[in-house]
């Protein structure tokens, strides 16, 4: 059985050799999770959370309440009552007249501030992506050298076994034959 894996292996590897050529990053993980017989599937999202640092957490959790029903609701609900407050209940003197020379100014660094961290996170996104994508390319890989090898393994057997039926078949014709010559002997 040990020397069956061993030239499976060997088998798999110019398989993916033939088809690459030289063997990429990705196809010698592969090659690892088919020598030691592991599995490609688990769960990456737990190994992309855990790399992260502290500021590309922080810039998550803004782009994720930034971009949320709860941000543009409280948002819209805070510039309403910018507005009520500086032209009915502070008529006369309001801190912020009409213009709202003021509301202008903290609408415009929120979004000098946002803009930036929502790139962050946008940047941080198209990783964990890209290694998703990364990581479904080497379980495909994996996947369809198994089926590769699990085709010819059923063509193996189906040789082995025409020919195991084949000599049934002359064992059986043998002794038809000398069923028959004692018949006619008879």
């Amino acid at each position: 059985m040990d020397e069956l894996n061993k030239y499976r292996r060997l088998y798999l590897t110019t398989l993916v050799e033939q088809e690459k050529g030289e063997l990429a990053v990705i196809d010698l993980d592969v090659m690892k999770a088919i020598q030691n017989n592991s599995i490609l599937s688990e769960n990456i999202e737990e190994q992309i959370d855990t790399k992260l640092t502290v500021g590309q957490k922080i810039a998550d959790h803004i782009a994720s309440f930034g971009g949320s029903w709860t941000f543009i609701i409280s948002f819209f609900s805070f510039l309403i009552l910018w507005i009520l407050i500086n032209i009915w209940f502070l008529s006369t003197k309001p801190f912020d007249p009409f213009p709202f020379i003021l509301l202008n100014l903290i609408l415009s660094c929120l979004a000098a501030i946002q803009a930036p961290v929502i790139m962050m996170s946008q940047n941080r996104q198209e990783q964990k992506d890209r290694q998703r994508a990364e990581h479904d390319y080497k379980i495909n890989l994996k996947a369809e050298l198994e089926i590769k090898l699990l085709s010819e393994k059923i063509d193996h057997l189906l040789v082995h076994q025409n020919k195991k039926l084949l000599e049934i078949q002359e064992v059986q014709i043998d002794y038809l034959e000398d069923l028959m010559k004692q018949l006619k002997s008879r």
